[in-house]
């Protein structure tokens, strides 16, 4: 691994932004904020079947992550032979409560990607679906009880991988990342609509030379003042007025390849992104946010070539930042200097993105199990925990649960078991 180090300052900035989680631990992908931790006490470290609470098989195979809000699991499913999209909800006892479906013509997709990659995101009242179609990018919102609210026919979507970008939550919009291929005559955008009744409120123009998988989050500023955190592939970072779509600052040619994990901010007041393709060349870089009070604002604060991810996205706790490579690499760095801690091969294939638990990574495996290490600066591989079926996508805590969607089955461990008994 090399690092190239830049001079970094303490940033004191709130990481934790309860307004911006909501009530519930776990409404959009990877949790508040799209952080990935929680400080759930009664995950275990090591299981079997045996201890599963239930595992049900779903309505609809896919890669999206479970969201939750009260009793109620939020996933999508697709048939990726005819394009067939479902959106369900089930209990938290297991039980399948509601499913719609939805058509679209077949059309291109990476063959590590399915139609049903975006996770959902909700809230008290509703539930917000994103998918791609060449004919059509849709939003839709729905009720808790699955009854349709409002459909969003964005216009027609180019990407020769389709798409993977979450749907997010800020006040009363429900914000969305619409990049495309550039080449192939799409245009790129970020729109905000109202969540009551999926109406434009802002939606700003983005140029995506290739298309970005990365899901934004939000940062404080140093006036406290809420940001929009996104990254575009080949060019950089922007900072957007959640309320308005304003452009707050930028800052260019921080990447060269395409970007599948999402941004991550620091306890030290960071933002990483990272980048990479098929074929390697994969990096991380951290950077200073462009911010007045901040004398190193816009520059890198470091680089960590080589083991850098490409599809998981890391996590920031601490002093630390731990990530995986798609290769299986597990390392940890310092997160204010980017100077190696430890760095282990963990092996496997990860396109699922690592939650924290505690002082516990809980990273999912694409060869069916989930690997579970230390969340401190001592390297410890705890335990490999199968599955018994691929999973690319991320874990979900909530209520003291953890939940595992693998391919085509949501799997419920830990915490008191459901009061209800699955029928």
């Amino acid at each position: 691994m090399r690092v190239v180090r830049c001079a970094s300052v303490v940033w004191i900035v709130a990481v934790a932004m309860t307004s911006l989680a909501g009530a519930q631990e776990w409404t959009r992908f990877r949790g508040p904020n799209g952080s990935g931790i929680s400080d759930a006490k009664s995950i275990p470290t090591t299981w079997t079947d045996k201890d599963y609470h239930w595992k049900v098989e779903l309505p609809a195979a896919g890669h999206s992550s479970p969201v939750l809000w009260g009793d109620r699991i939020f996933l999508t499913g697709a048939n990726d032979a005819t394009a067939e999209r479902k959106v369900f909800a089930l209990n938290t006892s297991g039980k399948v409560l509601w499913t719609q479906s939805y058509t679209s013509a077949v059309h291109k997709r990476h063959k590590l990607n399915s139609f049903a990659s975006p996770s959902a995101a909700c809230d008290a009242d509703m539930v917000y679906y994103s998918w791609s179609a060449p004919e059509e990018y849709t939003l839709l919102a729905m009720t808790h009880d699955g009854n349709e609210k409002w459909k969003r026919n964005l216009g027609s979507y180019v990407s020769q991988h389709s798409a993977g970008v979450s749907p997010i939550l800020y006040e009363n919009l429900v914000i969305l990342v619409n990049s495309q291929d550039k080449d192939g005559g799409g245009q790129s955008s970020v729109i905000a609509v109202d969540k009551k009744t999926g109406e434009t409120v802002w939606q700003l123009p983005c140029e995506s030379t290739t298309v970005p998988y990365s899901t934004p989050c939000f940062r404080k500023n140093s006036s406290g003042k809420d940001e929009l955190i996104m990254n575009e592939s080949n060019m950089g970072m922007k900072a957007l007025d959640p309320l308005t779509g304003k452009v707050v600052w930028e800052i260019p040619s921080l990447i060269n390849k395409r970007s599948v994990s999402s941004p991550v901010i620091t306890a030290g007041g960071l933002i990483t992104i990272s980048c990479g393709s098929g074929n390697g060349g994969n990096f991380l870089v951290a950077v200073h946010p462009k911010d007045s009070a901040d004398p190193m604002a816009g520059t890198i604060a470091y680089k960590v070539d080589k083991v850098g991810p490409y599809v998981p996205t890391p996590i920031a706790k601490g002093d630390w930042l731990f990530m995986i490579s798609d290769g299986g690499i597990a390392t940890c760095v310092n997160a204010k200097t980017g100077a190696e801690v430890w760095q282990k091969r963990v092996g496997g294939t990860f396109y699922g993105s690592m939650i924290c638990i505690g002082d516990k990574l809980y990273c999912p495996s694409a060869d069916g199990e989930v690997v579970v290490l230390s969340a401190t600066d001592n390297y410890e591989l705890i335990a490999r925990n199968p599955l018994g079926e691929t999973m690319h996508s991320t874990p979900a805590v909530a209520g003291g649960r953890l939940y595992l969607r693998t391919l085509n089955h949501l799997i419920s461990i830990g915490g008191e078991k459901p009061k209800l008994a699955l029928k």
